[in-house]
Parts: structure tokens; C-alpha cells; sequence
């Protein structure tokens, strides 16, 4: 069992965690499965990551540099700071399909502490992306972070309920639902910046 080097498995533990997540959600999630999964003995996670608290503070590390990633990606593709805005909130939408991971994973119960300052920063830099672009185009800083709660919100709304079933039993693709989701926060920037959201 013992066929990892010490960063190997560290890196094996929070890839296998993140594809349990993708493959279960955040309930299915634990350490036990985990272990399993890497093909590690159950106490064998513990001698990397001292808590169940820790090991996931790790993995909402990675899926929220990754979500950063993406959004950056996809906002970048466009000039204009509404496309931009719109483009971010739906690869939002599409990670959290493909990852079921989002802010429900980055604040998942227990990762709130300062025990998890690397999770915080890769927080910060994730709403920073949506915060700045949201404070170009909206009239005041208050607004801002309105059309920022608003934009996850829809955002990860559209993706939960592709995730639930509901967009499946329509006959949606995941396609359809990230324009819907773009869309959708498309017209609420747009609304924000005329004064009628």
C-alpha cells in the first residue's frame, strides 16, 4: 500500500477527493472513501492532513484556483465588461456541473477558521474576478457587491439544478444551461447598470 512518495500521495488524496465530489457531491464526500479510492489504508490520510477539515480545506483550495481560472479564462475572451461578466457567472455554472464543486465546497461547514489561510486567499482572488468586473460597470461599490451576491447566486442555482435533475427532466444539455446562465446574468448586469435591478 505504502507505493507513494510523501507529496505523491498528499497530491493523490486531494485529486481523488475532488473527483469523489464530482462523482457523489459534498455529501457523499469522506476521508474513508477517500482512502479507499487512493488505495491507502484508512489512517493514511491523516499523517498529510491532521483533520477531515484540513484534507477538504485543501480540495476547496484546488476547486476554487481552478474555478478562478476558468472565470479569468472565459471573461478574458471578451471586450466588453457585460459580456465579460456574463461569460464569468456561466463557466461558473459550467465547472460547478462538471466539478459540483462551487461555493458550496469553498464554504463547506467547517473550513471558516484561520487554520485555512490558503483557502481564504484562493477565496479572495475567485470574488475578486466578479468584484472588480462587477465594480467597473456598476454605478457605486454597494451595487457591486449586490450584482456579485446576485451573479453566484443565479450562477450556482443554474448548475444545483442541473446537478438535481430539474434542467434534465426539460431536456436541457449542459450547453444550454451555461447560455442560460450567461444569459440570465447578462440581463441582471444589465439591469444593475440601468437602475432597475
Amino acid at each position: 500500500m505504502g507505493k507513494y512518495h510523501h507529496g505523491d500521495l498528499r497530491d493523490e488524496l486531494v485529486r481523488v477527493s475532488l473527483d469523489l465530489i464530482a462523482e457523489q457531491g459534498l455529501e457523499g464526500y469522506s476521508v474513508a472513501k477517500v482512502a479507499k479510492l487512493a488505495k491507502v489504508s484508512p489512517g493514511a490520510p491523516y499523517r498529510h492532513f491532521a483533520t477531515r477539515e484540513s484534507l477538504l480545506a485543501e480540495v476547496a483550495c484546488h476547486a476554487a484556483c481552478q474555478l478562478t481560472e476558468r472565470v479569468a479564462a472565459a471573461a478574458a475572451g471578451h471586450d466588453d465588461p457585460v459580456d465579460a461578466l456574463a461569460a464569468a457567472a456561466g463557466a461558473y455554472t459550467r465547472y460547478l456541473i462538471e466539478r459540483r464543486a462551487g461555493m458550496n465546497v469553498i464554504y463547506a461547514e467547517g473550513l471558516q477558521g484561520p487554520d485555512h489561510t490558503e483557502l481564504h486567499e484562493q477565496t479572495r482572488r475567485l470574488t475578486d474576478e466578479f468584484l472588480l468586473r462587477c465594480l467597473a460597470v456598476a454605478p457605486d461599490p454597494a451595487t457591486a457587491l449586490e450584482l456579485m451576491e446576485q451573479l453566484f447566486t443565479q450562477a450556482h442555482g443554474y448548475g444545483t439544478f442541473h446537478l438535481d435533475g430539474v434542467f434534465v427532466r426539460h431536456g436541457y444539455s449542459v450547453d444550454q444551461v451555461v447560455r442560460k446562465s450567461t444569459e440570465a446574468a447578462r440581463i441582471a448586469v444589465t439591469g444593475r447598470i440601468a437602475g432597475t435591478g
